[in-house]
């Protein structure tokens, strides 16, 4: 339970469906955990709160040192490395539903269950039962895509009540229930950088290394920061204002984004144009594979997410294994960033996913 409107109800339902439930509140976090950006306190109160509202006990449980060795340094080495990692994905595979899950079963329970916006289904197999990831009925708030690296071991342990819910009913039933939350905002961001500039925390652990901004002709037009607060596609906070000499007829300037991070050189290039060609890419190559079902699917065709917010695009499965694949897609897709993760599709059936490494 995380304070917030969704674990919130989702022990209400599995309370009414007749389950023993117990909340466990993890604290992830322990850096400047008295600032102003840091809202575990509150999130504490909200769901000791709830817990007293739906009837049932709650503990707290602290995972910040393995939140540290295996989520955030995993994040800084992918930053330092030029990458953009999700440290979303790293947190569900790793705390939420390893130390987590290995807490829960350490202390009796029988299953786990978040309020994430998911389903899994238990199909017929010869060799025993198995277990599908499945989108959630509600489309707009499908959250599959972040658990995607989740096995069979810790989809048999795991219940989403949410799966089959939409948002605006959850809202109604804290409502109905009068949950103290209720009309909570939704968090958003990185779990330990919150609402904090993001450059100002990543200065914190990371050395800045100021250098170049170029154009793709060559032409120096500002200095970037550092190339680890930047990533493909970003169009804000390049501080590059007006480029001379590029106004367009009707007095407005360029619109520009960030196309390529060259480390040899240390050097940010910016296109104008948002569908400009070097921002588009045809196809890629993804590692660190992880495949729900415990194996690789066969090559062929399926539907992919190279990031969260973005409709399921057509795409052709190439030399997948144990640990990589390659994926070719119908129409170009934009701003598809190393160190994000690429999301197979059979229809609703989330197949597995990897971590983009660039062109195959």
């Amino acid at each position: 339970m995380s304070g917030g409107v969704d674990s919130s109800v989702t022990a209400w339902l599995l309370k009414q469906q007749g389950y023993d439930v117990l909340g466990l509140f993890m604290k992830n976090w322990e850096d400047d955990d008295d600032s102003e950006y840091c809202s575990t306190r509150q999130d504490w109160l909200d769901a000791a709160s709830v817990a007293d509202v739906v009837g049932i006990d709650i503990e707290a449980v602290n995972f910040a040192a393995e939140y540290k060795d295996r989520v955030f340094a995993d994040f800084l080495r992918e930053y330092s490395a030029g990458r953009t990692p999700n440290p979303d994905v790293l947190c569900n595979a790793e705390i939420k539903f390893k130390a987590f899950l290995d807490h829960a079963m350490a202390m009796g329970a029988d299953l786990i269950a978040t309020g994430h916006y998911a389903r899994v289904r238990e199909v017929a197999h010869p060799d025993g039962a198995r277990y599908e990831l499945l989108k959630a009925v509600d489309d707009t708030k499908d959250q599959s895509y972040f658990l995607h690296r989740l096995n069979q071991a810790q989809l048999s342990r795991t219940l989403f009540p949410l799966g089959e819910i939409p948002k605006t009913r959850v809202r109604e039933i804290a409502r109905d229930l009068g949950l103290p939350n209720a009309a909570k905002k939704d968090s958003t961001g990185i779990c330990f950088i919150g609402e904090r500039p993001f450059r100002e925390f990543l200065n914190r652990y990371l050395p800045s290394q100021p250098g170049p901004i170029v154009t793709e002709q060559g032409q120096r037009v500002g200095t970037h920061h550092g190339l680890s607060f930047y990533t493909l596609g970003q169009r804000k906070g390049l501080g590059i204002g007006g480029v001379r000499g590029r106004q367009h007829a009707d007095g407005t300037g360029p619109v520009w984004y960030v196309a390529r991070k060259e480390l040899a050189t240390n050097t940010l290039v910016i296109v104008e144009g948002h569908e400009h060609p070097w921002l588009l890419s045809g196809s890629l190559a993804a590692g660190q594979a992880s495949w729900v079902a415990g194996g690789a699917p066969l090559p062929g065709s399926y539907a992919g997410k190279t990031r969260y917010r973005q409709a399921d695009a057509p795409c052709v499965l190439d030399r997948p294994g144990a640990d990589s694949f390659a994926l070719t897609f119908s129409e170009p897709q934009w701003a598809v960033t190393p160190g994000q993760s690429a999301v197979l599709y059979d229809g609703e059936v989330c197949l597995g996913g990897g971590i983009i490494t660039g062109a195959p």
